[in-house]
């Protein structure tokens, strides 16, 4: 491995300990000890069964999303709607979910949810492929908008088709399309809500990678995204790849469902995966969108998750939002510090 090799493997770590020291000049300003705040919040998240299921759990979304950046990313596209199609998959898994019959076998009831829960995000992604495709608007022009769009329309759908009276949540689902929580499968992460969808993500983690790498699609794909025109005078069907990546994008994000829905709630409750779509964003620009470094960067961001709430009667859980941001400053700025040295 050469010198600029070494540092660009080396910035996200460095992005990392930076952001760590940041938080504690912050908790030293508020008059807390940041050892014993860290200290804390680790041994919270990672000393016990169920804090490691939480972490887990919530990283869980996270791979999903960055996956949804990561893949269009290769083809040059920066897909921020993954919020959009995280939420519009998730609203379509439980409207199917609780449709199934309750007699209808989990080996049946989980792929329905699943599937369901794909075609919902894909379809929401479709709309930005077809838009950028057919018209060339950009899809993050688009992708921002169908955000907001999608917020709007999983509320009405809750509270005047498939949410219960009084409530801004929906009926539960179908005890078929439960996903098997880990607790009850091996007696790991008790009491946690970790459950199957974690080695869904794994898998995709792995598929995404192969992909990319290690076929033909994947090759001209990352043809397309270091340079379009060059890509199509050589032959390959550039708007393909768009499309398909973008609409996968989605299938992708439309799976927060499963973990969501299936394996946790058991029905859709309003803003119950707000935030995952932009903190995907985050957990792929760490990694530099490699879809096998998008596990370890989102069990980061799950840590500090859970981390800032398990610290909350000490200090405020905003000084881990303030780490999460500060991470990808720290990354966006080394980039070109880096660029400088090589």
């Amino acid at each position: 491995m050469n010198t600029s090799k070494y540092l660009e493997a080396s910035r996200p770590i460095l992005a990392v300990l930076a952001a760590f020291l940041l938080g504690g000049v912050l908790i030293i300003a508020i008059g807390k000890n940041p050892v014993e705040i860290y200290g804390k919040m680790f041994s919270m998240t990672l000393g016990t069964g169920y804090g490691v299921g939480q972490v887990l759990f919530r990283a869980t979304p996270l791979v999903l999303t960055g996956l949804a950046v990561a893949l269009p990313f290769k083809a040059g596209l920066f897909n921020i709607g993954g919020e959009g199609q995280a939420a519009i998959g998730t609203i379509v898994c439980a409207a199917i979910g609780a449709a199934l019959s309750p007699s209808l076998s989990p080996m049946l009831a989980i792929p329905i949810g699943l599937i369901a829960a794909m075609l919902g995000g894909a379809s929401w992604a479709s709309i930005i492929a077809l838009l950028k495709t057919r018209f060339g608007v950009s899809e993050v022009i688009t992708s921002i908008m169908l955000n907001f769009t999608a917020y709007a329309l999983v509320g009405y759908l809750i509270t005047y088709q498939f949410g219960i009276e009084g409530t801004m949540r929906t009926v539960e689902i179908s005890h078929g399309a439960f996903m098997p929580r880990l607790d009850a499968l091996t007696g790991l992460f008790p009491r946690s809500p970790v459950n199957l969808s974690l080695f869904l993500a794994l898998a995709l983690a792995t598929a995404v990678y192969a992909v990319v790498y290690k076929t033909k699609y994947g090759y001209e794909l990352r043809a397309v995204g270091l340079n379009l025109e060059a890509a199509r005078y050589a032959g390959i069907n550039t708007n393909f790849h768009v499309m398909t990546s973008l609409i996968a994008a989605g299938a992708l994000a439309g799976l927060v469902g499963a973990n969501y829905v299936m394996g946790y709630k058991h029905y859709y409750e309003a803003g119950g995966v707000n935030g995952v779509g932009f903190l995907g964003i985050a957990v792929a620009m760490l990694v530099n969108s490699h879809p096998l470094w998008i596990l370890a960067s989102a069990l980061l961001f799950g840590l500090l998750d859970y981390g800032g709430l398990t610290i909350n009667a000490d200090v405020s859980k905003e000084i881990f939002l303030v780490v999460q941001a500060a991470v990808i400053l720290f990354v966006i700025a080394s980039q070109k510090a880096f660029k400088q040295m090589e």
